[in-house]
């Protein structure tokens, strides 16, 4: 069983691991150079390979034309993408012999297309997971071959569930790699009318928006919260980052005055935040955007947004 793989980050990472612990001869990993422009949290595909002695190709914007040419000759049974930030090209695809299969994080036909995992938050899911499907020319559209489930807890940020994604996509793949080392390919249709397809989302999409319920509020946080660029307000010339937070328990919901005219409010050592609806959130954690990664007291943050005492 011959294969070539695509991947990236850490689903791509434990991808190309567990096909290898599986046996199966990886001939090629294509992955894309890190950006130095983000900030790298997860595990490395090239570093993996390297340690299997895999040929390994770097690829940042398209996948051109000697590639296509290069894996057509290697002739595989299969070409695996594991989060390969990059579309796979039509006539790539069928240069597998047996099928072109690709990893996604969510529970298709739900949240095809981009970033998955944060819409799943933000949108309040209470699941999600990892889908093995097969590759087409549309995205996310091919018939579903294995999938695993993972919850989605009511204060897990992106991150905690990305993390549970990773591991539900090693099992999805474990557990049909015997049938795909046989040339089997089990299928069932991905009905597209059950779900929907969303697009990439940007920094400055985290922008709070306080007349928003409390709920709402507190979803964006979470899925947004850092390592990515975290949920963000303005306040007295400043921008602020929401880095943890939570929904208000009963006695610190109470600590917020009923008359105070602002959606921010420091009680003691405590950040209040308060929704459209009137809900409270505790922000455990607030960063200056100038000064990321440095937490900023209730009095500090008091002072810097202009709040009344």
């Amino acid at each position: 069983m011959r294969v070539v793989v695509f991947a990236y980050h850490n689903v791509g990472a434990r991808g190309l691991r567990t096909l290898l612990a599986g046996g199966v001869q990886v001939d090629l990993v294509v992955t894309h150079p890190d950006d130095p422009g983000e900030t790298i949290w997860f595990d490395s595909v090239a570093a993996v390979a390297a340690e299997h002695g895999i040929a390994t190709v770097l690829v940042d914007e398209t996948v051109d034309d000697a590639l296509q040419d290069r894996v057509t000759r290697l002739a595989p049974d299969y070409i695996f993408s594991f989060y390969f930030r990059r579309m796979l090209p039509a006539p790539l695809l069928v240069a597998a012999h047996i099928a072109a299969l690709n990893m996604h994080g969510s529970l298709l036909p739900k949240y095809r297309g981009r970033v998955p995992v944060n819409w799943a938050v933000l949108h309040g899911e209470r699941e999600t997971g990892a889908t093995l499907h097969v590759m087409q020319a549309k995205p996310d559209a091919g018939d579903i071959v294995a999938q695993q489930a993972v919850p989605i807890l009511p204060d897990d940020t992106a991150k905690n569930v990305f993390d549970k994604v990773t591991v539900a996509a090693e099992i999805a793949l474990w557990r049909v790699l015997p049938q795909l080392l046989q040339g089997k390919v089990p299928r069932r249709n991905n009905d597209l009318a059950q779900g929907s397809y969303f697009g990439g989302r940007k920094p400055e999409d985290g922008c709070i928006d306080w007349q928003q319920p409390a709920q709402a509020i507190y979803n964006l946080m979470r899925a947004v919260a850092p390592p990515y660029p975290g949920a963000f307000f303005d306040c007295n010339g400043r921008r602020f980052i929401v880095a943890r937070a939570r929904m208000a328990r009963p006695e610190v919901a109470g600590l917020f005055p009923a008359s105070a005219g602002t959606s921010l409010h420091a009680a003691g050592e405590l950040i209040l935040a308060r929704g459209g609806d009137g809900g409270v959130i505790h922000i455990l954690e607030l960063w200056m955007a100038d000064h990321p990664g440095q937490p900023l007291s209730a009095q500090h943050f008091s002072e810097l947004a202009g709040l009344q005492p």
